[in-house]
């Protein structure tokens, strides 16, 4: 097995078990490692540190897979990682939720893989070479596991780049999941698109928040947006909001959520569904005067790094004081951000920012986060992504 050797000084977090190993800390590699390829990572001093996917492509040149090196990385291996994962999500899975995410990379010991379950599909992404050296073995682990009608690759991720990756976007195993496929979430139903989709075609990272947010719609006027599918909008309508106003920029969200309207025949009176970008349909809204009581802004990633975060916090601060400015008197603001470089505190931050900006008083009356099928290593922060607060504007 190739070796790689670490700067002196540098083998502090490989020993505190975080996964990731930057190229910069690097002092030797001994042999030409193909890229994915299993490497033993050493220290200065050569003490046994993990093994872990090697990538010379990557600003992180190694991932790290075991800490014990009594273990070998082999088809067994992966068996008992996966097997683990997907035991630990059971629970979840019941008669009025059958959809969650069944391994989520890094947090599950599995860097660069994440699996999907769409009631008798699969969604598959390989965000690494390590992972796509052994997607086979992974696709014949979930087929003995779990027997789905089809498994579904789909590693679109713009992050494969960094890889060396190219995108993969097809069938794996089975059948080809239909073009909507109906998922049921805490007793609601969706049509969902796997191929065309956003992310594995579905957010079930706000799993819990869609059901909190949701209680507190009881008779209210609600403004959704970035609504996609229509995860706040179907709940809102569901605890009896007084109307829904779904905004995004896509016709194929626009077009899925009024079908999932009619799926859980819902009254398509109460909603009105705009495609439009949601900076501008909120200044629309700010010049019309028009107001609301209830307001879910869930954007997609404005900070896919650290270097973007300046721009990012922009973004965010004028976004959330659009939406302070379109409430009525302590309505409330239901602001996300799933943006791994922003921290809570951080995120804390540019709210107040925006209030600021806005010319008004907040109060935090609950703080969103991503659901136990999301979970977060204490070892690995940076896969704490979703955070979210609900405000009272003053």
């Amino acid at each position: 097995m190739v070796e790689i050797i670490l700067k002196r000084g540098k083998e502090k977090a490989a020993i505190q078990r975080h996964p990731w190993i930057f190229s910069g800390a690097l002092e030797k590699v001994k042999g030409k490692p193909e890229n994915g390829e299993v490497v033993k990572v050493i220290a200065f001093d050569d003490e046994f540190l993990g093994y872990g996917y090697y990538n010379s492509n990557s600003r992180v040149a190694v991932r790290l897979l075991e800490w014990d090196e009594n273990q070998t990385i082999d088809t067994k291996w992966y068996e008992n990682r996966l097997k683990q994962a997907i035991a630990s999500r059971q629970f979840i899975l019941n008669d009025e939720t059958n959809t969650c995410r069944l391994v989520f990379s890094e947090a599950d010991f599995l860097p660069g893989l994440i699996v999907d379950k769409y009631a008798d599909f699969l969604s598959l992404q390989i965000l690494s070479s390590g992972m796509e050296s052994v997607k086979n073995d992974i696709v014949e682990i979930l087929k003995a596991e779990l027997n789905p009608k089809g498994i579904f690759d789909k590693s679109d991720a713009t992050a494969r780049g960094h890889e060396g990756l190219a995108i993969e976007n097809g069938l794996l195993w089975g059948e080809n999941p239909p073009e909507f496929l109906e998922v049921k979430e805490n007793g609601i139903a969706y049509h969902i698109n796997i191929a065309e989709g956003q992310k594995s075609g579905f957010y079930c990272d706000q799993r819990d928040n869609r059901s909190i947010l949701a209680s507190y719609t009881n008779g209210k006027k609600v403004l959704d947006c970035f609504s996609y599918s229509g995860g706040f909008t179907l709940n809102s309508l569901a605890k009896n909001a007084k109307s829904v106003t779904s905004v995004d920029s896509s016709a194929l969200a626009i077009e899925t959520l009024k079908q999932n309207i009619t799926l859980n025949n819902f009254d398509a009176e109460k909603v009105t569904t705009i495609q439009s970008d949601v900076n501008k349909q909120l200044r629309a809204f700010k010049d019309s005067g028009e107001l609301f009581d209830v307001i879910v802004l869930d954007p997609p990633k404005y900070a896919p790094s650290r270097s973007a975060m300046d721009r990012a916090a922009r973004a965010y601060k004028d976004l959330n004081r659009l939406g302070m400015l379109l409430l009525e008197k302590g309505g409330l603001l239901a602001t996300f951000s799933c943006s791994g470089a922003i921290d809570i505190e951080t995120f804390k931050q540019i709210i107040a920012w925006a209030a600021l900006d806005a010319g008004k008083e907040v109060q935090i009356i609950k703080q969103f986060c991503q659901p136990e099928d999301h979970p977060v290593r204490i070892s690995f922060s940076e896969g704490e992504y979703l955070k979210g607060l609900l405000l009272r504007v003053l």
